[in-house]
């Protein structure tokens, strides 16, 4: 990390803080309600890691991914990989395979559960707040939790009607619309929400064989909500979302050129394309008692064609042409009761059928690999918050879950594999104050285990479950007449069979089982109202995970970096809002070096980034500007593909937002 970059940039929002602190107003900082542990609670009363990420900040300063939240989130990060519509999350030093189809951090959108890389992304339009759960889940969320949770929350239709009409132009070229409305079509009864974006914009990877950009990016995507309240107690949402990429290659070159350019006829493209359509409902059984079912279906279509030596010799490609499909049911019990007790007791069962097809492409012909993925997953889940007296809460959580694994390569046996598991946690929780919250918590986590469908070898290795302990200490809760909001966590955590991806070559990866390594770390969040309309936030986390033992065909790698897990990764943000309608917000985000193999010799060096963004709004017209890298900071990340890619960082972008409520 470039440490004076770093710390001069923390230093003068600091200063600047101070002086702004001393005209501080006697304001509060508002309530924050969260659903991470599945009921309504304050944000201060959960017993977990938590940072809450608002929708506003997202798009007034220009956020349109998901890999965007690891610049307000602390301890997330994404690995590089360069592919529209496929984001691989990094959390407490867990990383997740693009083979493994499997990911160790859960996204939920608006509860609906995204399993895999591929498909993890979302525009961020209409999202009102977004909850990243830091740590294991598995005993709420099951097999894709084993790290955190990601939960997005986009505006719900209901009686108040809006439309948000904007335009978006920036560098090279950026085009973007976005729409996001709703109406009420039967007062009181049936609301429709629609939101939509069409955007493109030029790479930034010039191809010298085409006198052009090779990168460049398009981006469709759709969503509608139809809200039903058919009798009192009783609300149905009913949604249904696309997307459409329409990219070219990815902004990789050869490792050992830094000058973004490639040099190839066919460097590659994207094609990629999801849709998925989910049913939400609630049903009021008892005042206090309320029946939830969540009833989705996932489809993601992985249509990619990759030169990965990106010469004019086109000696080295990749090519896919894959469809994921998961169907998802959740049915539970969710108690909120009086003094802050609650339950929740609940099924759950998805099932996988992933059509998996692969190309890749050497000087000794090509080799191609298709087979037939399929996995079923059914749980049983309980979690109850006990308050023992005035100040003191329990809370015991236990998951009895079962995972079978199915693999049919195409010319080859079947082969299955089956797995059940039991996940607890128990969180004890002391009340300091009024909002001030004292816990620890013990909780398991883990992910399935699975097969090397691209393996060189003809049997198609399997790997096991990734298992893993985790002993949270922690502290949250508000200070200084509640003008500051706080949250404070130490961890530490022992995982056993870690899987771990490795790329023997472009296109031959190999996931094994770690024999055991221990993460651990500490999290801080920070929200500071700090008067006049200032408002300061800022988090920082600290995560040391290496390889207790490891050894495999490339060495021992005992006491190495668990692959594109930074030791390190800091926000500071500055906001201000003005009562005459115009805002502007700083925010200075980096990370430590991520090392992209198990043998830590090829890695992406440590970075600081400052974004900008200043706004205005006048009746229904909305103006504004970001600035996002403002130092036009490099961090390639040099030796992908067991180090024959670079992976380009994006340079500096500037944009401008103009809009319209109708």
């Amino acid at each position: 990390m470039q440490r004076s970059g770093w710390w001069g940039g923390a230093a003068m929002l600091l200063v600047g803080s101070w002086a702004f602190g001393a005209a501080a107003q006697e304001d509060v900082l508002p309530a924050v309600t969260v659903t991470a542990s599945k009921v309504v609670q304050s944000e201060e009363e959960v017993p977990s890691s938590l940072a809450v990420v608002w929708g506003a900040t997202l798009a007034d300063g220009g956020a349109s991914r998901v890999e965007d939240l690891a610049r307000q989130a602390p301890g997330l990060s994404f690995q590089p990989f360069g592919q529209s519509g496929t984001a691989l999350p990094v959390m407490r030093g867990l990383t997740s395979g693009a083979t493994a189809f499997s990911s160790s951090v859960l996204m939920l959108i608006d509860g609906v559960p995204v399993v895999t890389g591929q498909g993890f992304d979302h525009d961020l339009l209409g999202v009102e707040r977004v909850e990243v759960l830091r740590g294991p889940q598995s005993t709420l969320y099951g097999r894709n939790a084993e790290a955190g949770v990601i939960s997005l929350h986009t505006r719900p239709p209901d009686e108040a009607p809006y439309a948000e009409l904007e335009s978006v132009f920036g560098s090279r070229d950026l085009r973007a619309l976005r729409l996001d409305a709703a109406q009420a079509l039967v007062p009181e009864r049936l609301y429709l929400g629609v939101s939509g974006e069409a955007r493109q914009q030029d790479g930034y990877v010039e191809n010298l064989a085409q006198d052009g950009a090779a990168d460049d990016r398009q981006r469709w995507s759709g969503r509608l909500a139809l809200h039903w309240l058919p009798a009192q107690g009783t609300e149905l949402t009913l949604r249904h979302g696309q997307r459409h990429y329409r990219d070219g290659a990815a902004p990789w070159g050869p490792a050992a050129r830094d000058s973004r350019h490639v040099d190839s006829v066919d460097p590659g493209r994207n094609r990629s394309s999801g849709q998925d359509l989910s049913l939400d409902i609630r049903h009021a059984l008892a005042p206090q008692l309320t029946l939830r079912a969540i009833t989705a279906r996932r489809e993601t279509r992985d249509r990619v064609a990759q030169e990965t030596d990106l010469t004019p010799a086109q000696r080295f490609g990749v090519e896919r042409d894959q469809n994921f499909t998961t169907l998802s049911q959740e049915l539970r019990l969710e108690h909120q009761g009086d003094a802050g007790s609650s339950w929740v007791l609940g099924l759950y069962g998805d099932r996988d059928d992933h059509r998996l097809q692969f190309e890749q492409r050497n000087p000794m012909g090509a080799q191609r690999n298709r087979a037939l993925l399929e996995g079923e997953n059914l749980a049983l889940f309980g979690q109850w918050t006990l308050p023992l007296g005035e100040r003191w809460r329990l809370t015991p959580g236990l998951r009895l879950e079962q995972s079978r694994v199915a693999l049919t390569p195409q010319g080859a046996e079947r082969r299955s594999e089956r797995w059940r598991d039991v996940t607890s946690q128990l969180a004890l929780q002391y009340r300091l104050g009024d909002d001030d919250w004292l816990y620890g918590r013990y909780a398991e986590g883990f992910r399935a285990g699975g097969f090397n469908a691209f393996s060189p070898a003809s049997d198609y290795p399997s790997y096991a479950p990734e298992e893993v302990a985790s002993y949270e200490l922690g502290i949250k809760g508000t200070a200084l007449s509640q003008r500051l909001r706080y949250g404070v966590a130490s961890y530490w955590m022992s995982i056993d069979d870690m899987q771990v991806q490795q790329v023997l070559q472009p296109g031959s990866v190999l996931i094994s089982n770690a024999a055991a390594a221990r993460s651990r770390g500490v999290e801080l969040d920070l929200d500071y109202l700090l008067g006049g309309h200032w408002t300061l936030q800022a988090g920082l986390a600290l995560n040391r995970t290496r390889f207790r033992e490891f050894e495999d065909l490339s060495g021992d790698h005992a006491g190495n970096r668990n692959p594109f897990a930074p030791d390190i990764s800091g926000r500071l943000g500055l906001r201000y809002d003005s009562p005459q309608d115009w805002y502007a917000q700083a925010n200075l985000s980096g990370m430590g070096k991520t090392y992209l193999d198990a043998s830590n010799r090829n890695r992406r060096s440590g970075h600081a980034l400052l974004d900008l963004a200043v706004g205005y709004r006048h009746g229904p017209w909305s103006l504004g500007t970001y600035v996002n890298n403002v130092a036009d900071r490099r961090f390639d990340a040099v030796g992908l593909l067991n180090g024959s890619v670079r992976e380009y960082s994006p340079p500096r972008e500037i944009g401008l937002r103009v809009g319209v409520s109708l």
